[in-house]
């Protein structure tokens, strides 16, 4: 896979996605990440990528020039092209599967109060949120959302597995409580059934946890 991301803080995007696992998929070349400075296809000699909004209005917009003329260099037969925008559909672990088979992702950050509508509509094909709130630039969200997508790819963790059994596998479920040694910690002990070897009763144990987690954190995935 490819990623190519246009913001106005390359370094901002691309530090989160510099270390760990995404690091390691990199360098084993199962992905791609380019983090594209949007003003290098400004065109006056001030680099002016916004402006004032038209109607009025708090803050600044970012201009279409540059953006369609950063796509439409990037674009390939295989490109999808995400923005980050609290406007957009709430990013879920279904979407990231859905991206990870994806060959090349262009994502776009939103930045002041936004990009230009005709942005959205020639150009976009998915407007994505990370959450019901504000971030000063987009590149923090696509940095989010880049690692969620990176580590579904195959190859990218270490045990295949890991991804199977975490929060979100199933969309409705949060994952159950983890444990490891020492099995006695300052009078705290590890849940005995846990030390008992047998899988069905553990699985169970597991799926109930899971179940009280959700219900006590996230009621709202029960309903």
């Amino acid at each position: 896979m490819r990623i190519d991301i246009i913001t106005l803080f390359p370094e901002i995007a691309l530090a989160p996605l510099s270390e760990s696992i995404i690091k390691r998929a990199q360098a084993s070349e199962i992905v791609k990440i380019y983090a594209h400075n949007l003003r290098d296809w400004a065109t006056d000699k001030h680099k002016k990528t916004d402006d004032y909004l038209c109607g009025g209005g708090q803050g600044m917009l970012l201009k279409p020039e540059p953006i369609f003329a950063a796509i439409a260099e990037l674009t390939t037969t295989n490109s999808r092209t995400l923005l980050m925008t609290p406007q957009g559909k709430p990013f879920k672990q279904s979407m990231a599967q859905n991206f990870s088979k994806e060959k090349h992702l262009i994502i776009l950050c939103g930045h002041y109060e936004g990009v230009d509508q005709r942005v959205i509509d020639e150009l976009v094909d998915d407007e994505i949120s990370i959450g019901d709130y504000v971030l000063t630039n987009g590149a923090i969200a696509a940095a989010v959302v880049s690692d969620a997508i990176i580590r579904l790819i195959p190859g990218a963790l270490g045990d295949e597995r890991s991804h199977q059994e975490e929060s979100f596998t199933n969309p409705n479920l949060l994952e159950a409580p983890a444990y490891t040694k020492p099995i006695n910690f300052k009078g705290l002990e590890v849940p005995e059934i846990l030390l008992s070897g047998n899988h069905a009763k553990i699985n169970t144990w597991k799926k109930q946890q899971a179940y009280q987690r959700t219900k006590q954190n996230r009621p709202d995935l029960l309903e």
